[in-house]
């Protein structure tokens, strides 16, 4: 067998640089101080504060891969991947905020906006503007290019009619990715993305939704009636939004992996704990080797799913391939995310039933990752594509 001639040895996937590292670190350390004292509130009362926002933008978080003259970071996408797992162990409702600036609107902006637009709404989404993608429709769930949103041009612009639905970060956001149709005869060749101030004429934010995990994330209806957007406001070319769409998505999905890998981590973090605290027939419930089991399969499984996460974000990072990849982080940490959380309900026992402990707000929080940004079934179906050749 030959021997490798590298002067180091390859890095493990979860071995992280000092940089890294340091920022991880102080993500969840912000996240412990400012954001787990409120997550209680922010669930019960369905909002978000602006302060908690506001903290978000001063610690770095809403503007990662912002390059520096920007006013970014110029951080990594793995940086926004650390960031949202960081969060997302306290408060998954803080982590899909940031995951959505990062991964889908900046991320848009960065590949395809023109110079004069990356100018207009880069530094302002580094500095406190957030953003929403708003792709969704009723009639256009999984079936996520049957749009019925219409662009039509005219007026040296274009003018929006339609409605979205399920927008996270509807209610806070400023400046929202809008995909609409301009020849509904054309399927996806005529689908279209648009930059939409939240100030535009003919746009407003609809009904906000009352959901059963993530409630301080906001989730929104968008209406547009003849809403007025500028020509120079298209997001890369008239017709391609189709490709602008799927391959953000794609790298949203390794967001939402992100997310849930945090959350999985934060509830078995949790478990841990309590089970070294509980009591039952004389001694702490974590002596006895069934709990024993049941937490070290559980870490077992957020390990694997994290080696996931890590890879495909890792191979976006390097340029290389991700689709299957990224389908399958998110199809892995988003179930991983479920049975650890419904576990650390169980060694909870009748506490974890009950809103006094984190865990039953986690539970609830974990469903909604096998549902948005592509359901499970659509990530097997692209893993099966991508395997068989399809």
């Amino acid at each position: 067998m030959a021997t490798s001639t590298s002067d180091s040895p390859r890095a493990a996937l979860t071995q992280l640089t000092d940089d890294e590292r340091l920022f991880r670190d102080s993500v969840y350390a912000f996240a412990d101080r400012e954001i787990r004292p409120r997550a209680r509130s922010m669930d019960e009362h369905a909002k978000m504060p602006r302060e908690v926002i506001d903290k978000l933008f001063d610690l770095g978080v809403m503007g990662i891969e912002i390059p520096e003259p920007f006013g970014g970071g110029g951080g990594t996408f793995f940086h926004s991947v650390l960031a949202v797992e960081a969060l997302s162990r306290v408060d998954p409702s803080i982590g899909v905020l940031v995951d959505v600036q990062n991964t889908l609107v900046i991320n848009a902006l960065l590949r395809w906006a023109t110079d004069g637009q990356k100018q207009t709404y880069l530094p302002a989404l580094a500095r406190g503007a957030v953003g929403a993608y708003a792709l969704s429709e009723a009639s256009s769930g999984s079936d996520a290019f049957a749009l019925a949103t219409r662009a039509v041009e005219g007026d040296g612009g274009w003018l929006l009619n339609g409605r979205k639905l399920w927008i996270t970060n509807g209610a806070e956001a400023e400046l929202f990715v809008v995909f609409a149709t301009i020849d509904p005869a054309a399927g996806y060749k005529g689908i279209t993305a648009f930059l939409v101030e939240r100030g535009y004429e003919g746009f407003s934010v609809g009904r906000k939704e009352d959901k059963l995990g993530i409630r301080a994330s906001s989730t929104c209806e968008l209406v547009f009636e003849r809403c007025r957007v500028p020509a120079g406001n298209v997001l890369g070319e008239v017709g391609k939004g189709y490709r602008t769409a799927i391959e953000t998505l794609n790298e949203g999905r390794i967001g939402i992996g992100a997310q849930m890998i945090g959350l999985a981590q934060g509830a078995l973090d949790h478990a841990v704990a309590y089970t070294k605290e509980r009591r039952q027939f004389g001694k702490a419930i974590a002596e006895f080797q069934a709990v024993q089991h049941q937490l070290a399969r559980a870490a077992t499984e957020v390990h694997a799913a994290r080696l996931m996460v890590y890879e495909a974000a890792r191979l976006r990072d390097a340029r290389q391939p991700f689709l299957s990849e990224a389908a399958m982080c998110k199809l892995a940490a988003s179930e991983t995310a479920e049975r650890v959380a419904s576990l650390a309900v169980n060694l909870f026992g009748g506490n974890g039933f009950v809103k006094d402990y984190p865990v039953e707000k986690l539970y609830r929080d974990a469903k909604i990752g096998q549902i948005y940004e592509g359901t499970s079934n659509l990530q097997l179906q692209t893993i099966a594509k991508q395997l068989l050749g399809h």
